[in-house]
């Protein structure tokens, strides 16, 4: 057991090390003088970020509501929260694509939110941000909800015998106590979000300047047969993760 075991985590680590012995500082210095990556690494920075914050604002209240309540219908929603979890990236990326350019008579998705609101979604820098949304906030919702099922409502039945609404029960005793939960939540989400490039790619593009992200960087680099340049971004993805994984390690909210 201890071989088969061992046998996955080997084959991670030497991944690991034939990349980081494949490119040299040379390479990571060319990479990041570019400046079509350092757009990138910003855009990245900032649609990772605004996701798993979005994805954790919509996940706590769902994970809650799921956990505690039974409802006609709780099944579907349970069911449709998952979808996004298995089902594959670039189908994802396609249905969004369908969904803001389908016409219902003369209104569209799309058209309408250009006109009205002035912001255009598609092959722009927001449908970076909602492509990532789209899959993070799934595996927030499913951490939450763990999370909610571990807690006691014990203690919040007590607060709303002693007057609390069940508002007030939810922000004063359950949010308090999920504050671990949502940490691992919000930093999957964020996780998540760097490694997504399925939907990114159909939904958003690969618009260097505009919609690359440091995942559509390795691609671009590759199609153009720059295999050093793409390799040092991947080690910068890793290193990315890395910091976040240690950052997590040392909340202790995995103990």
């Amino acid at each position: 057991m201890g071989g088969l075991s061992s046998s996955f985590v080997l084959l991670i680590a030497l991944m690991l090390l034939a990349n980081i012995w494949f490119v040299s500082l040379e390479d990571f210095r060319d990479v990041l003088l570019k400046p079509e990556i350092r757009s990138s690494l910003q855009l990245t920075l900032l649609s990772c970020t605004v996701s798993a914050i979005w994805s954790l604002w919509v996940a706590v209240p769902l994970a809650y509501l799921l956990s505690r309540y039974r409802f006609s219908g709780r099944w579907l929603i349970d069911a449709l929260v998952d979808i996004p979890i298995v089902l594959p990236p670039l189908v994802l990326g396609l249905s969004l694509l369908i969904l803001f350019h389908l016409k219902i008579g003369q209104w569209q998705l799309d058209a309408w939110l250009r006109e009205t609101v002035g912001i255009q979604i598609v092959y722009r820098w927001p449908a970076v941000v909602l492509a990532q949304f789209a899959v993070s906030c799934a595996f927030a919702i499913r951490t939450m909800r763990v999370t909610f099922d571990q807690i006691n409502p014990r203690a919040e039945e007590v607060a709303r015998t002693l007057g609390c609404t069940r508002a007030q029960a939810f922000v004063k005793v359950a949010l308090p106590q999920s504050w671990r939960g949502m940490i691992t939540a919000g930093t999957i989400a964020w996780s998540r979000a760097l490694g997504e490039f399925g939907p990114i790619m159909v939904f958003a593009g690969t618009t260097r300047m505009k919609t690359e992200v440091l995942s559509t960087s390795v691609f671009l680099e590759l199609s153009v047969g720059e295999l050093n340049a793409a390799v040092a971004i991947s080690l910068i993805m890793v290193a990315m993760a890395s910091v976040v994984l240690v950052v997590l390690r040392w909340t202790g909210v995995d103990r």
